[in-house]
């Protein structure tokens, strides 16, 4: 893969985090213009979680039968003509529809991206472009985070609506066919669960994003009705993660490569037990910006290990792999919210043991599985 061709899915990454972290900031904008309730306007949140986590499930597979350069071409044009939709429509009902397609079409970005990583680039190579590839989705998603307190909604949607267009248009000039590696289309998740290695890694991509969901989308309200912070402070907070999240993906992608993916696995998920606990007590402000910034290292570390070992896997494996990443990623995300809702609901402290416990159980297995060389999830 060559570096212009390695940018066009860097770009398409960008197009489509762009407004991920920013469609739960918008909701009371949108609530307003359209003169309806929060919670019914908060419904575009998982009307796009849902389609693509599900529809993920698919790419993977359908790529051994088609090019992968044509499903590229068709699932972005879709994606930014979903998002045009959105940043035109005139009633609730049109909204709730675009998302629903930008979730069923943007499924494809980020499966795609890691398969065609994983056939084009030697193995000792994948960790620092995966770090870059998922970078660009950090960087993206910050960028709108940011212009999503400052411009009108609709251009949320309009900004990455034009700019996928236009990536379209240099995709189909130098987007080089994939043609070659096609073959019949199958769905071999039976075949892929028969792999122990693929049940461990994906159990364990299941319960960390999980845990991360569950403490993540209540640090807000933690910062708010524990440390009585304002929400400048709380925003600012937050942001953090993401920034550090840049450089989390990054650089774990090239410690991927020179220290092997199990020691940054292991790494991220000791940044987040520390920070985890070290919620527990009511630090002041200075060092609260010192663990968001490693809370989202670890998170990223983490991330990019998993995502990197997973293009590691038997090439037979590789595209229900990809797949698997993406829906179990959303699937457990989504649960995990919900779990983390009811448990904080109660308390802050019992949520934070629990889910800390939780993580350092899953870093002793892996620990363990590691230094029996027993072949375990690491």
């Amino acid at each position: 893969m060559n570096k212009f061709t390695f940018a066009l899915l860097c770009l398409e990454g960008a197009v489509l985090s762009f407004n991920v972290a920013a469609a739960a900031a918008l909701i009371p904008s949108i609530a307003a213009d359209f003169v309806l309730s929060q919670f019914v306007v908060g419904k575009i949140i998982w009307l796009y979680m849902l389609p693509y986590g599900l529809a993920a499930f698919f790419y993977g597979p359908l790529v051994r039968a088609f090019d992968a350069r044509k499903v590229e071409l068709f699932c972005i044009f879709l994606f930014s003509l979903a998002n045009l939709l959105a940043g035109v429509s005139q009633n609730i009902a049109t909204l709730f529809a675009a998302r629903f397609m930008m979730g069923l079409f943007g499924a494809s970005v980020i499966p795609l991206g890691l398969i065609l990583i994983a056939r084009r680039l030697k193995e000792a190579k994948r960790g620092r472009y995966i770090g870059l590839f998922f970078g660009s989705t950090f960087v993206a998603s910050l960028f709108g985070l940011f212009l999503s307190g400052i411009i009108n909604w609709r251009l949320i949607f309009v900004i990455p609506a034009l700019s996928g267009f236009i990536l379209w248009i240099l995709m189909y000039i130098f987007l080089p066919s994939f043609k070659e590696e096609t073959g019949n289309f199958r769905l071999g998740y039976l075949e892929a669960f028969r792999n122990k290695k693929v049940i461990k890694i994906f159990s364990y991509i299941f319960l960390i994003s999980l845990i991360y969901h569950a403490v993540q989308q209540w640090l807000g309200v933690y910062f708010s009705t524990q440390l009585n912070l304002s929400q400048f402070y709380i925003s600012m907070l937050i942001t953090l993660t993401s920034l550090s999240g840049i450089f989390g993906e990054v650089w774990g992608g090239r410690l991927a490569d020179k220290i092997g993916r199990i020691r940054v696995v292991n790494l991220g998920i000791a940044f987040m037990v520390l920070c985890i606990f070290s919620f527990l007590i009511k630090l002041p402000l200075s060092l609260l910006i010192l663990l968001m910034v490693i809370w989202g290292l670890g998170w990223t570390f983490n991330h990019v290990g998993l995502a990197t070992m997973l293009t590691d896997l038997p090439a037979e494996l590789l595209n229900e792999a990809a797949s698997l990443n993406s829906g179990v990623r959303f699937i457990s995300g989504g649960i995990g919210v919900s779990l983390g809702g009811l448990i904080m609901q109660k308390s802050f402290t019992l949520g934070f043991l629990v889910f800390g416990l939780g993580l350092l159980i899953l870093l002793y297995v892996s620990r363990l599985a590691s230094n029996k060389n027993i072949g375990g999830i690491l």
